[in-house]
């Protein structure tokens, strides 16, 4: 056998579903990063979760990014049900210094 030889992909994988994992990993990660910076660990979990329900709810899984982004728009919209603009940090109620 050939030591240089390197691994090739079989044909037949399916890498449309590679892609659509890799699509769904990456806004799953970044929505629970970022309700886990404003909201904190606890509303990160409960909003995961949310989010995992969007997904379970539609027929098929979703083929595009703004796809998987209309998931977490559905997510975000139980998260702001959840909690109170009275809960939100002074940093997220201050308004932007305009220069």
């Amino acid at each position: 056998m050939n030591r240089l030889a390197r691994y090739k992909r079989s044909q037949t994988s399916d890498s449309g579903c590679t892609d659509l994992m890799t699509m769904a990993e990456r806004e799953l990660s970044a929505f629970f990063n970022a309700v886990s910076e404003v909201f904190g660990a606890e509303q990160a979990e409960i909003s995961a979760e949310d989010w995992l329900q969007e997904v379970i709810e539609i027929d098929g899984l979703p083929a595009s990014t703004r796809e998987w982004r209309l998931i977490t728009a559905k997510a975000s919209t139980r998260l702001a049900s959840r909690v109170s603009a009275s809960s939100l940090p002074p940093s997220v109620l201050t308004e932007p210094q305009i220069a």
